[in-house]
């Protein structure tokens, strides 16, 4: 166990590749499409045609797209593509959206008994963020990782991906994880800029998900404001 410090925010062109993959997953590029010139879409994304391209680069690598010389850059659907948020499954009602985090609280506490079993210790570490796609707040989250991972965490540990943060700082691969959707009351625990009321009937869905040896390192839960954003799971 360790403490540890990795850097807070992915790089510019990977938050833009990981849209897009998200868009692409989510239909708003179909399968064939030709995207928009680069110099447009870079436009529309608000970057340079530079960086626009190092995130191409990205996708490409993903089998996501083809490059036709002369003609353009033709989208390549493709089920399960490998990604920092491939595990996320919250989107905006119109598809996709870049998700980010806002860090409320982060504590060691003994674990509560309404929580799965999961895990070695006794005790885990309660991460709470508000969740925004592209910009907007939609979803509350409450995780709850192992105290066997890590002596000690901190705000200045997690980035916006805490699965990417496993993987470099812990050596932790979540490679399996099983979502249980409800229903269940906002908590009382949210930010102002989070619509619903404490107490509003919200979709829920909890995670267990199980590290690289099969055990169960981590527990999730996730309100989700459906007046924005839904749970979405495809299968292909």
């Amino acid at each position: 166990m360790r403490s540890v410090v990795i850097q807070k925010s992915l790089p510019l062109y990977v938050q833009i590749a990981e849209l897009l993959i998200r868009d692409i997953a989510a239909g708003r590029y179909l399968d064939g499409e030709c995207l928009p010139p680069e110099r447009e879409l870079a436009s529309r994304l608000s970057t340079t045609v530079t960086t626009l391209r190092k995130s191409l680069v990205i996708i490409e690598e993903k089998k996501l797209l083809k490059r036709v010389q002369g003609s353009g850059n033709y989208i390549q659907a493709q089920p399960d593509v490998d990604s920092v948020y491939a595990f996320f499954r919250v989107e905006l009602l119109q598809g996709g959206g870049l998700p980010t985090a806002r860090l409320l609280s982060v504590d060691r506490l003994t674990k509560p008994d309404d929580l799965p079993e999961f895990g070695a210790s006794e005790e885990a570490f309660r991460i709470r963020r508000l969740r925004s796609l592209s910009g907007v707040p939609c979803v509350l989250e409450e995780i709850w990782l192992d105290g066997s991972f890590i002596d000690t965490l901190s705000a200045q540990d997690l980035p916006d991906s805490l699965y990417l943060f496993y993987r470099e700082a812990l050596g932790l691969w979540i490679t399996r994880a099983e979502d249980h959707l409800s229903i269940a009351p906002c908590p009382d625990w949210g930010p102002q800029e989070f619509g619903p009321k404490a107490g509003t009937p919200l979709a829920f869905a909890e995670r267990i998900s199980s590290a690289q040896d099969g055990a169960r390192a981590e527990v999730s839960r996730n309100w989700i404001d459906t007046n924005l954003a839904r749970y979405v799971a495809r299968i292909k």
